[in-house]
């Protein structure tokens, strides 16, 4: 970047929307994602500040930092510096609606919204690809399957091979309903990964693969075979005893014959309902017998994440 662009840059203002996501769907164990609407909104104008200032309302007020080490922020850093382009100072105001440390996508909506208004800060000076965004929040949040989902929407299948993170992009069957349960607790997901088994039995494995396929197929297709496509022998069993309420609600929920799994790491539990009445009534028998969890009846977002850039002269309107 010449200084002259540089010196453009300086006032440029972008507005960045980012759903929230579920990952593993509960077989799909570090492969498959979902985003849902249910959206953190960022605002980032570029100054000729030395440093970042950051504005958060919401979740994580008072909480987390609000300089140079915010998480957005070292996104936005990390994909200028990505490009080889000089970072600006940054003002930034975050209003952030998705839960922390449930199991709804914090995190990684938190790395997206950087990457996206590094995208709209850096537009007509760099030309970014939607592989160049997978890499770069992959390499940021360290696995694909929730940056996956909040960046492109929908229902995400990713993987990695030799030259990098992958995904697939599917439309989900217009009946399946979201029904996200929230606790008031929180989960911290190296705790969660940390309870894992290093190797799991050959049937256990078998069984899941199974039951990935199926829920491919009930989710696109076939929204009936729900309560048999998110069985999963590969990760929430052992995550039950360090979330026991989360594990009396799915085992509550999956004995009314509805959907139920641990959304992401925990400890928030998704209904994934075959209809808007089978969702209802997921939540009336949540509500009875866990009337402290907050109920979240959302749609499948199918957009992902999005970012409008204003002009300079539009920077204080």
């Amino acid at each position: 970047m010449r200084l002259d662009q540089a010196n453009e840059m300086i006032g440029r203002k972008v507005v960045v929307k980012v759903p929230a996501t579920s990952a593993n769907l509960g077989p799909g164990f570090d492969t498959l994602g979902m985003a849902l609407s249910f959206y953190d909104e960022l605002e980032v104008e570029a100054t000729d500040s030395p440093s970042a200032h950051v504005e958060v309302v919401g979740e994580g007020q008072g909480e987390v930092s609000t300089g140079d080490d915010n998480l957005v922020v070292k996104a936005i850093a990390y994909t200028f510096a990505h490009f080889r382009q000089p970072l600006p100072g940054l003002k930034l105001k975050a209003h952030n609606y998705i839960p922390h440390g449930r199991g709804m996508g914090s995190s990684g909506a938190a790395v997206v919204a950087g990457i996206m208004a590094a995208k709209g800060l850096l537009e007509g000076f760099v030309e970014m690809t939607s592989t160049d965004l997978l890499v770069i929040a992959t390499e940021l949040e360290g696995h694909p399957d929730n940056v996956a989902p909040a960046l492109f929407g929908g229902l995400t299948i990713a993987w990695q091979d030799e030259t990098g993170p992958k995904h697939k992009k599917l439309f989900v069957h217009r009946g399946v309903s979201p029904l996200v349960l929230v606790p008031k607790n929180k989960m911290s997901t190296e705790l969660a990964r940390s309870l894992q088994p290093e190797s799991v039995p050959h049937d256990d494995a078998v069984f899941n693969v199974s039951r990935s396929a199926l829920l491919i197929a009930a989710l696109t297709q076939s929204p009936e075979l729900l309560l048999a496509a998110t069985e999963d022998r590969l990760h929430q069993n052992y995550r039950a005893a360090a979330m026991p309420e989360t594990d009396a609600v799915i085992t509550a929920l999956r004995a009314q014959g509805h959907a139920a799994v641990v959304s992401g790491a925990g400890p928030s539990v998704l209904v994934l309902a075959s209809d808007p009445a089978e969702r209802l009534a997921a939540a009336k028998l949540a509500a009875k017998e866990f009337p402290q969890w907050v109920p979240l009846m959302l749609a499948v977002d199918f957009k992902g994440a999005t970012v409008t850039m204003y002009r300079n002269k539009d920077a204080n309107s």
